[in-house]
């Protein structure tokens, strides 16, 4: 069975692996003709309330412009290399609920297509990384995208 793929959704976080993922959701969404919604989720489960409010905000407006150039240079990239019907997505919140649970219900996503790790290897050790998270709940086809050349 040949699977046609309409709603392509790829979550980066400014990884090595996001970017081996780019290409793959490249690859697929012209293959397909598909949509691809590209995504960055700004992880705000890792803040924390604190006296330090002043500097709290520097750091969400700082991940928040972070964000959005990531996001907006790979749909510039998407573009240049033939993706016609590409967007751009910013969440805040707790990547492995917003990924699975929010984003890809909300936008009818098909395929969501991630790198295996992503930059928090302290909080994968601790308790699992955003791509098994999103291959546990999503319930559309998830594409891990690994390097092996590493």
């Amino acid at each position: 069975m040949n699977t046609q793929y309409q709603n392509i959704l790829l979550a980066v976080d400014g990884s090595k692996e996001a970017e081996y993922a780019f290409k793959k959701a490249i690859t697929l969404s012209l293959q397909n003709n598909a949509h691809l919604k590209i995504c960055n989720v700004i992880d705000t489960s890792i803040m924390t309330t604190t006296t330090f409010d002043s500097i709290s905000l520097t750091v969400s407006e700082s991940m928040l412009d972070y964000g959005k150039k990531l996001v907006s240079n790979y749909v510039d990239l998407a573009k240049e290399q033939g993706v016609t019907n590409v967007s751009g997505l910013i969440e805040q919140g707790n990547p492995k609920t917003i990924i699975s649970k929010i984003i890809a219900p909300k936008h009818n996503i098909d395929l969501i297509i991630c790198g295996a790790t992503g930059l928090n290897t302290i909080e994968r050790l601790l308790i699992g990384s955003v791509s098994e998270h999103i291959i546990r709940y999503a319930s559309c086809d998830v594409l891990v995208i690994r390097n092996n050349n590493d």
